[in-house]
């Protein structure tokens, strides 16, 4: 079967391309970049993958038996078009990922406004390492699995019935035809079926307009899930609170932190982050029904992995039945996702970290996380406002607070063009609301420049963006490499 991806270099295509390389079809794909990560993981796995967008690529005898848009393709696309007029079979990818590897299978799919990769990712491992062979969908590339995506097994187990498939549930659009959240193609599929709902905290502004928009969605995903499913829900994040408390028919198994502000919940499962060890481990208590289940440890840092490692033990033991003792030392080995906290090195004795964070809830936790596991030092931060929330006056305020644990905040202008004026994010504003710690750059060379001649033997460089960021990483690297050895 041969099947051509439009779009192919956004994280959920990429993996919708493995799974469909693992099932033996022939993939091209089509994008206006290949950066890493997706691009080098693409051709590694033999996608063909193609410069720009041609619609005299489906000319010939022999075009594509499938084609797959993406959802940040618009229907002037030359391709689109082209499928179209072909009458050629084309799906959404959440819709490719429903009817070719979903069916047959018991969904763990993992909504939420934050926290979905990395929780998707440690439910993938820990339900892999617990022997239920599972398949897996996440957007983003997890650094102990061998790929983003897998088929897993197909076969109904005496002991585990039919195998779970791990997705991450986006809840934006699906395609420029089907203008609702992907995740309602995930469930609806299993009577059994489980579902995290990690947050829901109004984002992606662009398709919804405001937070009723926003919690509408939440609230039919939290509807369609069976009578005989599970869904886990963080007891701490009040809108998800009230959702899942008023909307569910399924079982419900809240889970928190302790001393969290749970409303009139109980959660089932209850975590203690300890704080991080020596090593720079992450460790905490915990209790499940009132009981401990001893302490845990995990390489990734802050109280944000605590809750999304308690949400996936969770749903992996009481949906899945997998041991809780086991998932202890499954946890331990657990390494993270790429640009997630991720270390890119530490030229100079100064750590240079990537992060997809860009949401000030995201933002505040992930340099939290960082400041606790490196108390010594200064943090700097480079942050590039990309997505179409961050690059709003939506979260003004909320940015101010969000760079609390950073002693130095370099603010990069908006990554994005097309947003009003009356409507964007006012950068000199957010600078002089930060305070003396807060720089305005006229771009990435200004960046590089300014850590470069700043940070010091010791210090921790935090680079937040959802995109490329013009290719910063490297260049800081570099530039503090040079800068070192001058």
């Amino acid at each position: 079967m041969r099947v051509h991806l439009v779009g192919i270099s956004g994280t959920g295509m990429g993996a919708l391309a493995a799974l469909l390389r693992e099932a033996g079809a022939d993939v091209s794909g089509s994008d206006v970049a290949f950066d890493p990560p997706i691009g080098p993981m693409l051709q590694a796995l033999g996608v063909r993958c193609e410069q720009g967008f041609d619609a005299a690529r489906f000319d010939g005898p022999s075009p594509p038996d499938l084609v797959v848009i993406g959802n940040a393709i618009r229907s002037t696309n030359p391709e689109a078009q082209a499928a179209e007029r072909l009458g050629l079979a084309r799906m959404s990818m959440s819709g490719a990922l429903r009817e070719r590897f979903l069916a047959k299978r018991r969904p763990l799919v993992v909504a939420g406004t934050h926290g979905k990769t990395t929780t998707s990712a440690m439910c993938a491992w820990l339900l892999s390492r617990a022997g239920y062979d599972p398949g897996w969908f996440i957007g983003g590339i997890p650094k102990g699995l061998p790929a983003s995506a897998a088929v897993g097994s197909t076969r109904v187990r005496p002991d585990h019935g039919r195998a779970p498939f791990v997705v991450e549930g986006d809840e934006y659009d699906a395609v420029y035809w089907q203008k609702r959240a992907k995740f309602f193609d995930y469930v609806g599929l299993a009577p059994d079926e489980v579902v995290i709902v990690t947050s829901v905290e109004l984002d992606h502004v662009d398709i919804y307009p405001d937070r009723g928009a926003y919690e509408a969605a939440f609230r039919e995903l939290v509807r369609t899930v069976p009578e005989k499913g599970l869904i886990v829900c963080d007891a701490h994040d009040a809108a998800a609170r009230a959702i899942v408390s008023s909307e569910a028919r399924a079982e419900v198994a809240f889970y928190a932190l302790d001393h969290d502000d749970t409303g009139d919940v109980t959660p089932t499962w209850l975590a203690a982050p300890v704080g991080p060890t020596p090593d720079g481990a992450q460790s905490f208590d915990l209790f499940a029904g009132g009981v401990s289940c001893g302490r845990f440890s995990m390489r990734v840092p802050g109280r944000h992995n605590v809750r999304n490692a308690t949400a996936a033990i969770a749903a992996c033991a009481q949906g899945f039945g997998a041991s809780v003792s086991d998932a202890r030392s499954h946890l331990a080995a657990f390494e993270g996702v790429k640009r997630r906290q991720e270390l890119l090195g530490t030229p100079g004795g100064v750590r240079v970290y990537d992060d997809f964070a860009h949401h000030p809830t995201a933002v505040a936790e992930t340099l939290g996380a960082l400041r606790s596991r490196h108390p010594t030092g200064a943090l700097w931060v480079a942050f590039e406002p990309r997505s179409a929330t961050a690059c709003r006056t939506l979260h003004q305020e909320a940015y101010v607070r969000a760079f609390d644990a950073a002693d130095h905040v370099l603010l990069a202008p908006l990554g994005r063009t097309n947003v009003p004026p009356s409507e964007a994010l006012d950068v000199a504003r957010l600078v002089k609301d930060i305070g003396a710690k807060a720089e305005g750059a006229s771009g990435v060379e200004a960046i590089v420049e300014r850590l470069a001649g700043g940070a010091r033997e010791g210090d921790t460089i935090a680079i937040l963006s959802n995109g490329a960021f013009g290719g910063i990483h490297t260049r800081v690297l570099a530039a503090l490499e040079a800068s070192h050895t001058t």
